[in-house]
């Protein structure tokens, strides 16, 4: 009689047992290009009754169990993973031990930030939370006290990294707060006699040296030039950031009736610096900006040898033979 109603509790035991192992260990064909993802907050039953809903594991007790085993009830990464086509329960608490899939956005230097609203939008691992948002609302989200409504220039260019589903807002954070912290370290240290009232205006001097300079070597001239300039009143003169000014106008040729019609980026019409930035600097033109060489320079002009570099004068006379010699070839 004992051993009757001893096995009346082993024998269920050794099915239950026998049924967990295997919902534990035997794979499952997971749906093409299916997820997980672990949400802030989420805790081992939820996501194993949505991973069961979903049928990519047997069964939520099932994991439940195995977690405890492996003491990982507690230890679930938030992120977005990617699973193998097959994976076992057991196999798959592992996987969700590992780094979070991730997916990287590059904002190149010297490129606008309507071009790195281009490259997030068009970026399919983000979550596009921004895509119909202006660019005043995406700025005044990031920073209500940003030193500009307008957004050009204040996002560091970089490459970013966020989890793949994430929101789109992760990557214009890391690159506001980047340039933030870049700039402000730029500003602390900079040469004294600067003809810059803030460090809003040194980004905006560092943006035309970006789109001025063709070769690394000259931007410490090129900066030099314009704070020059600033400093004894002469207008800047640059054709890039007329080029700005004529927005989607512009189709890749810059002619006279251009140069002489007035915007307020217009350097050859409009006295000082621009009212805002015209690209995305790098930390090198930051630097040039804040140190730029102790050349008397006021002119430059392009070599046009192909190696990016530009003929720096002190006088008009030399900037002239200069012309002569390097665009009109004479």
């Amino acid at each position: 009689m004992f051993k009757k109603v001893l096995l009346g509790f082993v024998i269920p035991f050794i099915v239950m047992a026998a049924m967990l192992s295997w919902a534990m260990f035997a794979p499952v064909a997971v749906p093409e290009n299916y997820r997980v993802r672990i949400e802030k907050g989420q805790g081992l039953a939820q996501v194993s009754q949505r991973l069961a809903q979903d049928k990519v594991i047997h069964s939520a007790l099932a994991m439940r169990v195995a977690a405890y085993a492996q003491n990982m009830q507690n230890k679930m990464r938030v992120g977005n993973y990617k699973l193998p086509a097959q994976i076992s329960t057991w196999d798959l608490l592992q996987h969700l031990q590992q780094r979070p899939d991730t997916t990287v956005v590059r904002v190149v230097e010297g490129k606008r930030f309507k071009d790195l609203r281009q490259a997030v939008n068009e970026n399919p691992n983000l979550r596009h939370e921004t895509l119909n948002w202006s660019d005043e609302k995406l700025l005044q989200t990031l920073d209500a006290n940003a030193p500009s409504s307008h957004p050009e220039g204040l996002f560091f260019p970089d490459s970013y990294e966020a989890d793949v589903g994430s929101s789109d807002l992760q990557i214009f954070q890391a690159a506001y707060r980047n340039m933030q912290k870049q700039l402000n370290q730029v500003w602390e240290n900079r040469a004294p006699n600067l003809p810059y009232q803030n460090p809003y205006e040194l980004l905006t001097m560092a943006s035309i040296v970006e789109k001025e300079t063709g070769h690394p070597d000259d931007r410490k001239d090129v900066a030099a030039v314009f704070r020059n300039r600033l400093i004894i009143g002469m207008r800047l003169q640059t054709d890039p950031t007329v080029i700005y000014g004529m927005g989607d106008a512009y189709q890749g040729k810059i002619r006279r009736a251009d140069l002489e019609r007035d915007t307020p980026y217009n350097t050859y019409t409009r006295a000082g610096l621009t009212p805002t930035p015209i690209a995305l600097p790098s930390r090198a033109a930051l630097e040039a900006a804040a140190h730029p060489s102790d050349a008397e320079y006021i002119y430059f002009v392009s070599r046009m040898d192909n190696t990016g570099r530009s003929q720096f004068s002190k006088t008009l006379s030399e900037h002239n033979e200069a012309v002569r010699k390097y665009i009109l070839k004479k």
